[in-house]
């Protein structure tokens, strides 16, 4: 028996491979974090953990022609982990497996009967044992299964004495070896998820805390401002250099070194010039790989990302670090998570310059125009995200940096219908997450619309009902958009609130030309009269406003 517990716990290493597989698969990681998987999704998991289940099969052990396995280990922690469906699909799997692999044998019904029990019993303990509980669940359950999985022996294998010896020789070894298994595989993948909830809950942290201190210093693109931005990095990161450049030369450095620059032989300068044509990021992990021929130097791993703006790639940011530090897991993400938030923040520095071009030009000054005090309440916003819910603080940035990207980006007469409801959204992810329930946003889009319209005329409505419509009046409501085919040739664009309703002499003064008080509506009203000779229908309800315009559709 005792020969028999060693080698069931020495096949438990597939345990490790199991971990190390699920944990490295998305599809698996939006199951376990968020349960948000499609049907495909979930057969594939379902798949996935049944053929670990057969694989525990092939490397189990005869015993008085029965198979000593660990095979329910699968099983159960699919189901455990991802759900019912998974659990009971993998069961199946599994059991079949079980069946036909040594049709006739001995124990092949009972085990394989066992087996789908194993998968709803997984089902059971997703839907009613809390997360952090389901490890002490899964030793539990090793143990009942065992003993129930003997039970189905002695009741169903013939002959009984043959069945008898069977459970003798075997129950112990596999009562024991499946419950630590479940138990050490279920701790195993939680442990590592939640560690990693961990490192992306510091990631946020550290760029959000570098965008905030640095957002001041890129207002403009001085030297001066840039090495200090680079030095925020560098205490920030716990680099020894950092660098910035654009395509053809260093602009900014702080730190150790010389720094780098994309031509000549200064450090990584083939790397530099690799990420400014491939636009992806890249690791280098040596002297060699950074220095070259020439060696040298301090450091010894480095992390470089491309910097963008509507243009395309127009630089790099590089991260420099010593041996004993090395790049470590959370460090390559956050720096690519730093060249976007930097992108965003090189662009923010020429809306000044964007405002002195576009000074004849009202929408492009709306263009240019970002709110800082949005700005802020939206970092702030962030900020209170990255302990309750750091999947959602990721989100979040990633909704504020589109949403500061279109507001930059976007300098055309005309853009595509569905790219600005992309930035709609962005803006809508932000409010709705500073005010939870109080604001409910819905969305009534026509998909296949093809239309194109001037850019930021429908945020600033949605903006208005929100700040004037919804917070000025019972301080909670719905915002409805609605977006909608009118007649063959024309899209309809409505915002709706249930707020505290638009003045009547606000109605009036678009209606006149006069300037009505609210910025927003009039740039909106005079570019859509501009572009299409009608501006904004606007409308009292009686409970809020209803303000709708209509453009043409076309191709494009």
């Amino acid at each position: 028996m005792l020969e028999l517990i060693r080698s069931l716990i020495a096949n438990l290493g597939y345990v490790v491979l199991i971990a190390f597989f699920v944990t490295n698969l998305g599809v698996f990681m939006r199951a376990v974090q968020k349960g948000e998987t499609n049907f495909q999704e979930k057969l594939l998991l379902a798949l996935i953990f049944g053929a670990f289940g057969i694989l525990s099969t092939y490397l189990g052990i005869r015993v008085h022609g029965s198979i000593a396995s660990t095979r329910i280990i699968g099983v159960m922690a699919g189901g455990m982990l991802c759900g019912p469906f998974v659990g009971i699909a993998a069961g199946l799997v599994s059991g079949l497996h079980r069946f036909f692999y040594d049709l006739g044998g001995t124990t092949s019904l009972p085990c394989s009967v066992m087996t789908l029990i194993a998968g709803f019993a997984s089902a059971l303990v997703y839907k009613t044992v809390p997360k952090d509980r389901r490890w002490l669940a899964g030793l539990i359950a090793g143990f009942v299964l065992e003993s129930l999985e003997m039970g189905l022996v002695l009741l169903l294998a013939r002959p009984f004495e043959r069945a008898l010896a069977i459970v003798n020789s075997i129950y112990l070894p596999m009562s024991l070896t499946n419950s630590l298994g479940i138990c050490v595989l279920v701790l195993i993948i939680t442990n590592t998820f939640r560690e990693k909830e961990v490192i992306a809950a510091r990631q946020a942290k550290a760029a959000l805390e570098i965008a905030r201190r640095t957002l001041p210093l890129l207002r403009d693109m001085s030297s001066e401002s840039l090495a200090s931005a680079c030095a925020v990095i560098c205490e920030a990161t716990g680099a020894i250099a950092v660098a910035i450049t654009d395509r053809n030369r260093l602009i900014a450095h702080a730190g150790e070194g010389e720094g780098c620059s994309p031509e000549g032989d200064a450090p990584a300068s083939a790397a530099i010039r690799r990420v400014l044509d491939t636009g992806l990021a890249l690791r280098l992990r040596s002297q060699a790989e950074i220095w070259g021929a020439r060696g040298g130097g301090s450091c010894s791993s480095a992390v470089l990302a491309p910097l963008r703006d509507a243009t395309g790639i127009t630089g790099s940011l590089a991260l420099f670090f010593r041996r004993d530090e090395g790049l470590s897991y959370s460090n390559e993400p956050l720096v690519e998570e730093l060249s976007l938030l930097i992108s965003t923040q090189l662009e923010l520095s020429k809306v000044g310059a964007l405002r002195e071009l576009a000074s004849k030009s009202e929408l492009k000054a709306l263009q240019a125009q970002i709110n800082p005090h949005f700005l802020f309440n939206a970092l702030n916003t962030i900020t209170a995200f990255l302990r309750s819910d750091p999947a959602r603080a990721r989100e979040l940035i990633v909704s504020l940096s589109t949403y500061l990207r279109y507001n930059i980006e976007q300098l055309a007469t005309l853009v595509d219908i569905m790219k600005e409801l992309e930035q709609v959204r962005a803006y809508v992810e932000i409010e709705r997450a500073r005010f939870g329930d109080e604001l409910k946003v819905v969305y009534n889009i026509d998909e296949h619309l093809k239309a194109r319209l001037p850019s930021l005329v429908i945020q600033p409505l949605v903006e208005n009902a929100i700040k004037h419509g919804i917070l000025k009046g019972r301080g909670s409501g719905t915002v409805l958009i609605d977006v909608r085919r009118q007649g063959p040739n024309q899209v309809r664009v409505s915002v709706e609130d249930d707020g505290v309703g638009i003045p009547q002499a606000i109605i009036e003064g678009l209606r006149n030309g006069s300037h009505c008080g609210r910025v927003g509506l009039n740039n909106v009203n005079s570019r859509l009269l501009i572009v299409y000779n009608r501006g904004l229908e606007i409308q009292r309800l009686l409970r809020g406003t209803r303000v709708e315009f209509v453009v043409e559709e076309m191709a494009g």
